[in-house]
């Protein structure tokens, strides 16, 4: 019955593509083409296996029918470019059809975890913040609610909170629960859904005569129930495989009225990126709520006798322990859950079992998360070993390493996909920042031993042809050196900080090397013989204590980025400028015995910071040889500084799209008036004393930030005028005490942040303004204490407000009408 069924959808499929094979375009009979060919090896895969009628199998087959169709649709009305989710889940299904027994039957587990002692902390805020700005707030058309973040983080513990709150029983009529993540298919959703609204003394649906109906009528039965009534349905763990459409056309024919649809992810589906959403990302807890966790969960549940109570004593090395659980609620409980197993009781004992506790079963409870990760994302997943736990990574570092260490040039998607995937977070809502959870990072770790032949010197097991290796000295101790073969390595991390002694010998064993990182490792000398290492790509040195790059740094003839940042003075050699090789150049403070002479550096994209006297003398023109320069920074900027031929240079430079300027300690900059001559550029960034601003900006200008600029003169008036303008940043930018933002200024801008600006008590905007303001920022303003009453005139645009500010102030702004209609409110004294 279930090959016959397959087999005339088949016959379906093919008849309508011969017919339309002289109609349709190219791609449109190749789109046809490839859900076919899965069909036909569904049919295969039926034969070899001999199923019987298996409820599972009938589910399939009813899901592989109801995309089949709904593909022939699109094709026949010429949307081929939205069927791409068809042949997906079509895949989907042979892939499940391959796990199924002979006889269909189910597989894999289809049961919830129940937590018979469930123990929440520190949601309170999560519940509020949910409830006010996304569940019952006004924007009706946000009907997604997406709540995200890493495994174990808490999203299903907020999702259950909010779905069985008092004030969401008593708003939705319906509401209904599935776990995406133990269902197998599409139909089974449909059923759930069904049995949890249906209406009460309805005797029509059964579990049995539900699973009797096709799809698309119980996708129409699910659309009369629902239809103009309030609902709130939650699709708990959403894998990123299984299509929504469907779903999503049965509910928004609906008239809302408020309904929502709430989804709990480690990362937001492709369906819901295209329509109107909102995310709640999860933080981890924060020390004190770690340990009221902790705590609570290791004295629940009667688990443990009152003699054997966690020890008040012992509670400082308690707080220690947990820091290696970063915050995770299921790195916690995992914790707590061992040691009451244990069962100590005696502080002696306690004591023991602290120093004793095994985070390895927490990394086996995040399997299953590392497993749904995209698997493109795996190798950069397992790149994250290389770095420090607990760091700040710097966008840029992350880039460039895993090009060079992978060969990857559109590295930019992954760094996304990881940030989408939550294996990283951004740091302050900024794409340049990235942070990662230490327990996540300690999977990376024990990925990386078994994927990439990553080992760390002296600590984790090591590898027999190692690729990548992290050594970690201490500053009491010497630089240790390896034993192992080095011959395969290709990145060399240093963490920590020591004497870096080891003899020229040393590097001759490193033939592919091609990455050396050691930044913030407390380095005075950089030895000679690094000169040997011709294979290196990388070389990071930023933040040491460096005074002289040695003259064999020219050997280095594949180097494509030096980063020397923040090193106080360093004596570099002249041959630096003749490395054609160098892509990207960090610097800053850096001393040369000649001017730079930079033409060679033809593949240039980064230069940061280099001095105007170094980078402009005499007549020479260097800078026009750097045809693919992107980034340039340059300080040292004063009003006795020419900039015209800086300008009258760089506008001859197509790529130059970001560019920051830098004044001389406390003397005022000179006049920019020639910086609109660089239309090119996107992002600007002023940091010096101004006596007034440039009369004209570049005209494709997205991004600019005036800092310690001190402007006697309001900028508003003519900072309006930009009409591409999508992040403005004043920090310390002006001295006055009224701001006034023009009528109808900013017509794109979305972001506006305002700090250090001492002096200012009013800010007013004109009509028409700030329409497309998303963001609001006021940071340090100590005198304003009133916010302009414009804010509530348009905020479905302005969406997120933050304050830091004196507590007076705070709660001032607190109890005024000015926030009011804002969703997202922060503000801390």
């Amino acid at each position: 019955m279930v090959e016959a069924v397959i087999l005339s959808l088949m016959q379906k499929l093919n008849k309508y593509q011969e017919e339309r094979t002289d109609k349709a375009r190219k791609y449109e009979i190749e789109q046809m083409e490839r859900i076919i060919k899965e069909v036909r090896e569904i049919v295969d895969i039926v034969r070899d296996k001999k199923f019987g009628e298996g409820r599972r199998l009938r589910f399939l087959v009813s899901d592989l029918v109801h995309m089949a169709q709904d593909a022939l649709y699109l094709y026949k009305h010429r949307k081929t470019h939205v069927i791409e989710y068809n042949y997906n889940w079509i895949g989907e299904i042979k892939m499940r059809m391959l796990k199924l027994g002979a006889d269909g039957a189910e597989t894999e587990s289809n049961s919830e975890n129940v937590d018979e002692h469930h123990v929440v902390v520190g949601l309170d805020k999560h519940i509020e913040m949910v409830l006010r700005t996304m569940i019952f707030h006004e924007t009706e058309y946000r009907s997604w609610v997406v709540i995200k973040g890493m495994s174990g983080i808490g999203k299903t513990t907020l999702a259950r909170e909010i779905y069985n709150h008092a004030d969401v029983i008593d708003r939705f009529k319906y509401r209904a629960w599935v776990c995406v993540s133990n269902v197998f298919t599409l139909k089974e959703i449909f059923i759930k859904l069904l049995l949890q609204v249906v209406v009460d003394g309805e005797n029509l649906h059964t579990s049995s005569s539900l699973e009797e109906m096709d799809n698309q009528t119980l996708l129409y039965m699910l659309h009369q129930h629902l239809q103009g009534l309030p609902y709130l349905i939650v699709l708990d763990d959403l894998p990123k495989q299984i299509p929504l459409e469907p779903l999503w056309e049965a509910l928004e024919q609906q008239e809302y009225g408020g309904s929502k649809l709430v989804v709990t992810s480690h990362m937001t589906h492709q369906f819901i990126k295209t329509r109107w959403h909102d995310v709640h990302k999860m933080e981890p807890l924060d020390p004190i709520m770690s340990w009221q966790l902790f705590y609570k969960t290791i004295n629940s549940g009667n688990k443990l006798r009152s003699e054997q109570k966690f020890p008040k004593e012992l509670e400082y090395q308690g707080k220690l322990m947990l820091r290696k659980c970063g915050g995770l609620p299921l790195a916690i409980k995992e914790v707590a859950n061992q040691l009451a197993r244990k069962k100590a009781s005696t502080g002696t004992e306690w004591e023991h079992l602290l120093e004793s506790v095994d985070f390895g079963s927490t990394l086996e409870l995040l399997e299953p998360y590392y497993q749904k990760l995209d698997p493109k994302l795996l190798p950069y997943f397992m790149c994250m070993a290389l770095f420090k736990e607990n760091t700040t990574l710097r966008a840029n570092k992350l880039l460039q390493i895993w090009n060079v260490a992978g060969g990857s040039y559109y590295s930019h998607s992954y760094l996304d996909g990881l940030v989408n995937e939550s294996v990283i977070d951004e740091v302050q809502g900024k794409r340049t920042r990235y942070c990662m959870n230490p327990v996540l990072h300690r999977l990376s770790i024990k990925k990386a031993e078994e994927g990439i032949g990553f080992e760390i010197l002296g600590s984790t097991r090591l590898n027999r042809n190692p690729r990548h290796r992290v050594i970690i000295c201490s500053r009491d101790n010497n630089f240790s050196y390896s034993t192992n073969q080095d011959e395969y390595l290709v990145s060399l991390f240093f963490h920590g900080g020591g004497y870096f002694n080891a003899s020229p010998s040393y590097w001759k064993g490193f033939e592919k090397l091609k990455i050396i990182d050691l930044e913030d490792f407390g380095l005075k000398i950089l030895p000679e013989a690094i000169g040997t290492l011709t294979k290196l790509r990388y070389l990071g040195l930023r933040n040491n204590y460096i005074k002289e790059l040695p003259k064999s740094v020219g050997c280095l003839e594949k180097l494509e980025v030096l980063d020397i940042a923040q090193n106080f003075m360093v004596q570099v050699p002249d041959i630096l400028w003749e490395m054609g090789s160098l892509f990207h150049v960090y610097m800053s403070d850096v001393i040369s015995e000649k001017p730079f002479t930079i033409d060679v550096l033809q593949r240039l994209k980064t230069l940061t910071s280099v001095s105007f006297d170094d980078l402009i003398y005499d007549d020479h023109d260097e800078l026009l040889g750097l045809t693919s320069l992107e980034k340039l920074s340059v300080h040292d900027l004063d009003g006795n500084t020419t900039v015209s031929k800086l300008f009258g240079l760089l506008s001859n430079l197509g790529y130059l799209f970001h560019l920051v300027l830098r004044g001389y300690r406390f003397r005022s900059m000179p006049c920019l008036d020639e910086l609109g001559s660089l239309q090119n550029l996107r992002t600007l960034k002023l940091d010096g004393r101004l006596d007034r601003l440039p009369n004209s900006f570049p005209y494709m200008l997205t991004s600019l930030t005036l800092a310690n600029s001190c402007l006697n003169k309001d900028p508003m008036s003519l900072l309006g005028k930009l009409t591409k303008l999508h992040t403005l940043i004043l920090r310390n930018a002006y001295t006055g005490q009224q701001m006034g933002i023009p009528k109808f200024g900013f017509k794109a801008l979305k972001v506006l942040c305002i700090e250090n600006l001492l002096n200012l008590r009013n800010l007013q905007i004109g009509k028409g303004a700030l329409e497309l303001l998303r963001k609001l920022e006021i940071r340090n303003c100590p005198c304003l204490d009133t916010l302009p009453k414009e804010l509530q005139s348009n905020p479905v645009s302005l969406g997120e407000f933050e304050m830091v500010t004196t507590k007076t102030i705070s709660t001032k702004i607190r109890n005024s009408s000015s926030i009011s209609k804002i969703r997202f409110v922060n503000i801390n004294p």
